[in-house]
C-alpha cells in the first residue's frame, strides 16, 4: 500500500500544479502578457509529457485527467482569440433564419439594422478586420453555430459554453476512435494522449474555441471506417469534415492508392461497395465513387444556404489567406524579403498565387511515388502532405497546428509535437494595441521544427537501423 502511494505521489503532484496553472492560462491571463504566457505554456508542455510518461499505463487515469481539464474551461472567456465572435455572430443570425454568407457585419450595420442580441458588443470584439469580410466557415461549422444562437441567443458566457461543449465532445470522440485504431495499426494506445493531453490542444480548441477538434474528429472516423473498408461511411465523413474545415479537401489526392489497391486490409466490406471490391478491373470506379461522394456531401451541406451571391462571396473571402493575410509563415517570409530586395514591395498577391502550384506538384509526388496502399502507410503521407502546405503557406495560426498534431498520433513522427510546442512563440506578435511579428522568434520556431524534422529523417533513424 505504501508502495503505491509513494509510486502515485509523483503524479498526484503533477496533476495538481498542471491544474493550477491551466486556471491561470483559462482565468487570469491576457494576450498580450507574452512572458508569462510562454513560461506557463513551457511548463504545462514539460509536464503533460512526463504525465504521460509516467501514467501511460494507466489509460483511464489519463482520460480522467483529460476530461477534468477541459472541464476547467468551460466558463473561461477564450483570451487568447476573438474569432468566438465572429462565431456567436454568425449562429445568431441563422437563429433569425438569416443567412450568414449574405452581408458582412459592417455591412448590417449600413443598412441600419442589427437583427440580433448584443450585436455592437460582438461587432467591437470580432474587431474591424472580420467586420469588414463575409464568413469564411463551411456549413457543418456553421451548424454549431447554429445550434449556440439557438440554445443561447442572448448571453456571450452561454453561447461560449455551447460551443466549447461541442469541442470537447469531439476531443472524446477522437480519443476514442484514435484509441480503436491506434489498436487496429498494432501501435501503442497511449499515443493518443500526445493530442489528447497536449497544452497546445487543449489550449488552442477546448480553450480559444477553434473548431480543428470537430474537423479532425470527422476526418479520423473517416480514417477508422476507410481501416475498415467502410467506404461509402467513410466518404461521407470526409464530406462532413471538409465542410467543416476545408483542409482536408488538400489531402483527398493522397487516398489515390489506397482506394485503388486491390488487396483489402480487411475482412469487413462495405455492402454498398462490396461488389465493385470484388472485381478486379473496378479500382479507378471505386476511387470515382469514392471521390464523388465526398465532394457531393461537401456540396449538398451548402443547400441550406444556398444564393446567387454564395460562391463569390465564399470564395473571395477564401482567397484572402493566399493574397492578402500572413502571420507566422516560414518559406513565404524568405520569399517575401527576397520580394522586397528586387522588387521593392510586398508579392504577397504573387507568392500567394504561385506557391499554391508547389504544393499541388509536392502532394502529386507523394500520391504517386509513395506506396499508400494500407492505412498504416497512408499517415505518413498525411502528415507529410499537411506539412509542407502549411510550411509553404502565408498564414500559419497556432491551432492549424492540431491537424498534424493528430496525423502524427498514427505515425513514428514526433516532430509535430515538437511544432506544437514552438508554435507558441508566435503569440510574441500580440501587443496591446497592435499585432507586431518578431521575425526572430518565428526564426527559432522553424529553425528547431525544421531541425527536428530532419534529426528524425536522418540521425534518428539511422541509429534505430543501427540497433
Amino acid at each position: 500500500m505504501l508502495q503505491t502511494l509513494k509510486h502515485y505521489k509523483i503524479p498526484v503532484l503533477m496533476t495538481f500544479g498542471i491544474l493550477l496553472m491551466y486556471w491561470e492560462f483559462a482565468y487570469n491571463l491576457q494576450r498580450h502578457d507574452f512572458v508569462k504566457l510562454i513560461l506557463l505554456y513551457a511548463a504545462l508542455f514539460f509536464l503533460s509529457f512526463k504525465l504521460i510518461q509516467q501514467l501511460k499505463v494507466n489509460f483511464k487515469t489519463l482520460v480522467v485527467i483529460g476530461i477534468v481539464l477541459r472541464l476547467l474551461f468551460v466558463i473561461a472567456l477564450p483570451n487568447l482569440s476573438q474569432d468566438y465572435y465572429r462565431f456567436l455572430w454568425d449562429g445568431r443570425l441563422i437563429a433569425e433564419r438569416l443567412n450568414p454568407y449574405l452581408y458582412t457585419p459592417d455591412q448590417w450595420v449600413a443598412l441600419g439594422s442589427l437583427p440580433i442580441a448584443q450585436s455592437e458588443e460582438l461587432l467591437e470584439g470580432m474587431g474591424a478586420l472580420s467586420a469588414r469580410h463575409y464568413s469564411n466557415y463551411p456549413p457543418v461549422n456553421q451548424l454549431f453555430f447554429w445550434l449556440s444562437g439557438l440554445l443561447s441567443g442572448k448571453s456571450i458566457l452561454g453561447g461560449v459554453v455551447v460551443l466549447r461543449l461541442f469541442i470537447i465532445a469531439a476531443d472524446v470522440g477522437i480519443l476514442l476512435i484514435g484509441r480503436k485504431l491506434l489498436v487496429l495499426m498494432n501501435l501503442p494506445k497511449h499515443q493518443i494522449f500526445w493530442y489528447f493531453l497536449n497544452p497546445f490542444i487543449l489550449i488552442e480548441l477546448t480553450g480559444n474555441l477553434h473548431f480543428e477538434g470537430v474537423m479532425l474528429f470527422f476526418f479520423l472516423v473517416a480514417l477508422y471506417l476507410l481501416h475498415r473498408e467502410r467506404y461509402f461511411w467513410s466518404s461521407i465523413f470526409i464530406g462532413l469534415s471538409i465542410s467543416v474545415k476545408l483542409v482536408p479537401l488538400l489531402l483527398l489526392p493522397l487516398f489515390y492508392q489506397i482506394l485503388i489497391s486491390k488487396t483489402p486490409s480487411s475482412t469487413k466490406i462495405d455492402s454498398r461497395l462490396s461488389h465493385l471490391i470484388r472485381q478486379p478491373k473496378a479500382s479507378f470506379l471505386r476511387l470515382s465513387i469514392f471521390y464523388l461522394i465526398v465532394l457531393t456531401t461537401f456540396v449538398l451541406t451548402f443547400i441550406p444556404f444556398s444564393t446567387p451571391e454564395l460562391i463569390n462571396h465564399f470564395s473571395s473571402t477564401i482567397a484572402l489567406w493566399f493574397e492578402k493575410f500572413e502571420f507566422n509563415a516560414s518559406i513565404y517570409y524568405i520569399i517575401r524579403y527576397i520580394g522586397f530586395q528586387t522588387k521593392g514591395f510586398n508579392i504577397i498577391a504573387t507568392a500567394g498565387q504561385e506557391l499554391p502550384k508547389y504544393v499541388i506538384a509536392f502532394l502529386l509526388l507523394l500520391t504517386f511515388l509513395r506506396k499508400n496502399n494500407s492505412t498504416l502507410r497512408l499517415f505518413p503521407v498525411l502528415l507529410f502532405g499537411i506539412s509542407i502546405y502549411f510550411l509553404l503557406s502565408t498564414t500559419i495560426h497556432p491551432w492549424y497546428i492540431a491537424t498534424p498534431l493528430l496525423l502524427s498520433v498514427f505515425t513514428k513522427y514526433k516532430y509535430a509535437i515538437v511544432w506544437s510546442g514552438v508554435v507558441m512563440l508566435s503569440y510574441s506578435a500580440y501587443k496591446i494595441d497592435s499585432v507586431n511579428e518578431n521575425l526572430w522568434l518565428i526564426a527559432v520556431e522553424y529553425v528547431v521544427l525544421i531541425g527536428y524534422f530532419i534529426y528524425e529523417l536522418t540521425i534518428k533513424k539511422s541509429k534505430q537501423v543501427n540497433l
